[in-house]
């Protein structure tokens, strides 16, 4: 809720607020990811990342941004030979120093890690890494833009191979009313360890269209996209389809920091109303 005083913003600028990587909003993002063609096999990998985002106030200058990527992954056998897997894939925490009000370019740096938290051999990497991870963002009337990037390297761990890899996202939005946007936002991935040149760059080109709304108040974040690889490992994936919950949907549900306590207490009182009226539900069947 906004404070005394403050106008509860507008869905576009609300819209606007969610593209910023570095924002001020309690968000937890659930990203449906299909990627086609995957292997010797052709075969479709599902990664559903549950994306967390939490600012925290250090003090009247400075915020800091936990991110969290929690992947969980279907994989069907790729090559002959080769088991299919299910389970969680490795979390990568990135943690995000940003200023409260950086003026026109809008930034943020801090470091970033990959845990081996894989439940298989084959959804992880078994190495625990860590690199520099940045992002610059931009807001100009109804653009949004700017690129994340960050570079890590294993530290330890048990897999059989090093990783030195590096990711880099730009991302463009053009806000339309009534919160409708037009979005780009490719992940370019390079494997710096790659055995062959060829392997090293997975390069998507491709975008999608989005829409916030409000149910019961609460801003819901809704997008579909489609991309291409017009680079790719030997055996990496043809094309994905991310953002998307039920085959076509992403949700990001936001909250600004006033509301999370009140938000948290509302829904743990439903949870056990719901439970405590099942209990008797079922007492009074038997």
């Amino acid at each position: 809720m906004p404070a005394l005083g403050q106008q509860e913003p507008s869905t576009e600028d609300l819209a606007k607020k969610t593209q910023n990587p570095v924002s001020d909003l309690i968000s937890v993002p659930f990203q449906n990811n299909f990627n086609f063609d995957t292997g010797w096999n052709r075969r479709t990998v599902w990664v559903l990342n549950i994306q967390p985002v939490v600012p925290l106030h250090i003090n009247e200058n400075w915020n800091l941004i936990a991110r969290v990527i929690m992947p969980v992954i279907n994989q069907p056998s790729l090559f002959p030979g080769m088991s299919s897997a299910a389970g969680l894939g490795d979390f990568n925490p990135t943690f995000f120093l940003s200023p409260v009000k950086p003026g026109e370019l809008i930034w943020g740096v801090g470091p970033t890690f990959t845990l081996p938290t894989a439940t298989d051999r084959l959804l992880g990497s078994g190495k625990w890494s860590i690199g520099p991870a940045g992002v610059v963002a931009r807001m100009h009337g109804p653009w949004v833009y700017g690129a994340l990037i960050n570079n890590q390297w294993s530290v330890g761990g048990w897999g059989d191979k090093p990783v030195n890899a590096m990711l880099l996202q730009p991302f463009i939005n053009y806000n339309l009313p009534d919160g409708w946007y037009i979005a780009s936002s490719p992940i370019l991935t390079a494997n710096w360890k790659a055995d062959k040149a060829g392997d090293v760059w997975t390069v998507p080109l491709g975008g999608g269209v989005g829409k916030l709304f409000r149910l019961g108040g609460l801003p819901i974040n809704t997008s579909l996209a489609a991309y291409g690889n017009v680079a790719r490992r030997e055996f990496g994936s043809a094309a994905a389809l991310p953002n998307s919950v039920s085959v076509s949907e992403v949700a990001m549900v936001s909250r600004s920091m006033p509301e999370l306590e009140r938000y948290y207490v509302r829904s743990a009182v439903k949870a056990i109303k719901a439970v405590v009226t099942g209990a008797k539900s079922e007492t009074t069947k038997s």
